[in-house]
């Protein structure tokens, strides 16, 4: 994967994540997948951003940015097997995708923590790490969009992944797409341990203190309820 558009996400899916789906060639239903048959990407990069990530996130959110990377793989094995694109990459941008909702990073900027949090994935991956452009540019606008649900337009191939596998976490969305038993081994090795309050939590914070937020969009009692009634994950919680 010598290009950089398909090797780091850069190709153009629709937005709508409906649509997405209705085009799939074949439809069938989700296998189980375990965590120790998905790999995780051991580069001097991958492991310098987990490092990164173990460090700045909570336990708990560390541990969804990781689910994310499971399930996002899962879909892409069952779902859509023509979408290729760098493991690495996808690892990177999931394990960044919250970086800007740390109580740190909440406080230090006015900014919505979707966008503070892809600058300073930029910053780290491209100032302190010296990935890529192509790669770092395309893990921010991941982190920037992860949140950018909606019906027109287009995102990255990357950036659709990432919301998809985001909000089957946080609200049980797409919920036919995965099975039963991928959650199960996925959690096992990462735990939610009360991730849906934890969240809900952290989406009212940011809204409190940030009325003008771009979290505002998914409603701003209506997004955390909908995190706190996630049906699909509760017997996990």
């Amino acid at each position: 994967m010598s290009d950089p558009i398909s090797t780091h996400g850069w190709t153009a899916v629709p937005r709508d994540a409906a649509t997405v789906l209705n085009t799939r060639q074949e439809i069938k239903d989700p296998s189980a997948h375990r965590v120790q048959d998905i790999s995780i990407p051991q580069t001097p990069l991958a492991n310098a951003v987990t490092e990164y990530a173990k460090r700045e996130l909570s336990e708990q959110t560390f541990n969804h940015s990781m689910r994310v990377y499971f399930y996002g793989r899962a879909l892409l094995l069952d779902h859509f097997p023509t979408w290729h694109f760098s493991p690495e990459t996808y690892l990177l941008a999931c394990l960044l995708h919250d970086i800007g909702t740390t109580d740190t990073n909440l406080s230090t900027t006015l900014m919505s923590f979707e966008f503070y949090g892809g600058i300073l994935a930029l910053q780290l991956l491209t100032k302190e790490l010296h990935a890529p452009r192509e790669q770092a540019e395309s893990v921010a606008e991941a982190v920037f969009r992860h949140q950018d649900l909606g019906t027109e337009g287009k995102i990255t191939v990357l950036g659709q992944v990432l919301q998809m596998a985001t909000v089957f976490d946080n609200m049980g969305l797409h919920d036919t797409l995965i099975s039963k038993a991928t959650i199960e081994d996925v959690v096992k090795h990462y735990p939610r341990n009360g991730w849906s309050a934890c969240f809900a939590a952290t989406i009212r914070k940011e809204n409190g203190r940030k009325p003008w937020a771009h979290t505002t969009k998914l409603g701003e009692e209506d997004f955390p309820r909908g995190v706190e009634g996630n049906e699909v994950m509760r017997r996990w919680d």
